[in-house]
Parts: C-alpha cells; structure tokens; sequence
C-alpha cells in the first residue's frame, strides 16, 4: 500500500492547494476506504467510530495513538476532488504495476464476466418520467412513507426511472428473479494468479457486460502474441466473438446452443484443448465478485450515481488485489 500511495504523490500534489488550512491527507482517505473494504465496515460513520479506540486503524493509517478521529464529513467533502482527478483509476493501475512486477500477473490470458449490484434506492421511487417528482406528505401517523400500489402497472426503463437514483435502471438477474433497481459491475481477471486486471460500473442493460468487455480488452497494452479472453454463455454473441476477433483476441466463449440458436463459436475455437483449459479457469473470477459483495459490503452500494459508485467499486477491486498480492509474497517467501 505504502509503495503505491508513494507512486501517487505527483497527483496528490496536484489536488491540493498549498495555501489555506491543512486537510486530512489523501492517502489516509484512500487507505480508509481499503480499511473499510477489509473489515466490512458498512459506512463512513461507523469508521470513524471504530478510528477513536481502534489502534491497528490508527497504525495502519500512521496517525499518533492520542490522534482524535477525523469527522465523516472529511470524506464527503474531498470525494468530488478525488473523482475529478480520477484517483481510483490511478490507483487500481498503480496496483496492477505492483503485481506485474511481481510476476504474477499473465499478459496473455484472461476472463471477463459483469455482475448486478443493486442500487440505494427502492421500487416505490421508481416513477413515471413525466411526473414532477414532488413526494406526498407523509401519512399521519408518525412519518412512514406514503403507501405506493404499483402492482399491474407496466414499469419499464423507458418511461419510468428512480427519484432517488436516476441513473439506476431496473433490470433482473434472470426470468426467476424479480427485477431490482441496479448498476452493473465488471471485471476482467488474468488467469495466473486470478488478479483483477481491469474494471468498470456502467448502467445495467442487456448490452453493458460485452460492451464494457470489449471496452477492457481494448485497453490492455499491444503485445506481438494472441491473447485468450474466456466468459459464459451470455457472451456468446455475433457482435462479441467479432469485437474480440478484431482486437487480437481469441474468444473462448461458452457455447450457448438451443432449440432455436446456433453458437457464435465454431470448431476453429472449441477443438483445441486451451478452450476447455480457459473455461475451467474462468470460474475463479467468481471469487473476487464473492469477496466484493460479502466482505466489502458491496452487493448494495452505498452512493448514489454510477461516478462514486464506480469509484467505490475500484477501490474495493485494488484492496482485494492488495490482500492476494499480500497472500502470494508471504507463500513465495
């Protein structure tokens, strides 16, 4: 964590100005957001909390043990200055330059997949576009929500979207599952040491998880050797086989074949042996969406829009990195 933050310091230079009062360095925001992915701290304000009597927080942070805690409002203020530099890009790629130094990262073989994370907002502001947004007054009760029947109604993303969030769109898992207001996430995972290589947060669609793959795979550097790039059926597409095929890289896609489809992926693909080999490996990226969604709290997000959501999601990838760089250097040696 300490050689990355020190690869930054040109960009923390640049955020802040030299006059005025001091503010909390940047590095301790960046290594209170790690903190709280690694010990499934749910908001700002319980971490502060945990800061004025936790000393491995203080330690970690290279604050003095009688340091008070900082205000949660540290975070909220600084947030817009840390999005607009960019800092969780830079940071995850700054992580990324740890693990390829270490030599644990393949530059030839990869897996991408996306996943839903539900959104902070309920089914109840999900409203017609042409509304004014204005919310009833609450009952006479004691302060409830105002009750909502939209039961029957045609709710789609077209013509209706969140007052909470509006950059959230309703979309479902599968035909099983009911649909929930949500973004997606996106990963794209080597397949040495199962290091995340390359992520994202769009809007969720039914086009997002093969956009944002071809979008991940076009920003790995240019090498001389063909790359593999494995994903499940829901990539098996015209469009994403062609996408692959035009930037250098080898589809090995999981045949989606049914009564009435044909697979995108032919025998030129499927009858070498590193097709099954890709499809075996591909399931570990599993793991990093399981660590994100349960250990940092991330199956619901706390922010709202897909900027400090995606910033959010990020920092959470580079801490699950740091932690497996962590667990490799100690089995190496």
């Amino acid at each position: 964590m300490d050689a990355v933050l020190a690869e930054m310091d040109g960009d923390f230079e640049a955020m802040y100005s030299s006059i005025g009062r001091p503010s909390v360095p940047p590095e301790t925001l960046l290594k209170s957001t790690v903190l709280m992915a690694m010990f499934s701290i749910r908001s700002e304000r319980a971490f502060c909390q945990h800061l004025t009597y936790n000393l491995l927080f203080k330690w970690f942070l290279d604050l003095p043990i009688d340091a008070p805690a900082f205000n949660p409002t540290t975070f909220t203020k600084n947030r817009e200055r840390l999005l607009q530099a960019e800092i969780a890009d830079r940071f995850l790629a700054e992580v990324v330059k740890q693990a390829k130094l270490r030599r644990y990262i393949s530059s030839e073989h990869f897996s991408v997949d996306g996943t839903l994370l539900e959104a902070w907002a309920s089914h109840k502001s999900f409203r017609p576009r042409d509304e004014d947004g204005s919310a009833p007054p609450p009952t006479a009760g004691g302060g409830r929500n105002a009750e909502r029947k939209f039961h029957g109604e045609r709710r789609i993303n077209e013509t209706h979207r969140s007052t909470t969030d509006p950059e959230a769109r309703m979309m479902r898992k599968s035909q099983a599952q009911p649909a929930k207001l949500s973004f997606m996430g996106h990963l794209l995972m080597e397949h040495r040491k199962a290091l995340i290589v390359g992520m994202d947060l769009t809007q969720a669609d039914g086009y997002a998880e093969r956009k944002a793959a071809l979008e991940l795979l076009g920003a790995l550097p240019v090498i001389q050797r063909r790359r593999t790039v494995a994903a499940d059926k829901a990539y098996d597409t015209r469009d994403f086989v062609a996408g692959c095929r035009d930037l250098g890289v080898t589809p090995h896609v999981a045949q989606n074949i049914g009564d009435r489809r044909s697979s995108a992926i032919d025998g030129r693909t499927t009858r070498h042996p590193g097709h099954e080999v890709s499809l075996r490996l591909r399931k570990r990226i599993e793991e990093p969406f399981g660590w994100m969604k349960t250990v940092a709290g991330g199956r619901k997000p706390r922010y709202r829009g897909c900027r400090r959501n995606r910033a959010w999601f990020l920092m959470t990838g580079a801490a699950y990195n740091l932690i497996r760089i962590a667990a490799l250097d100690a089995a190496a040696g």
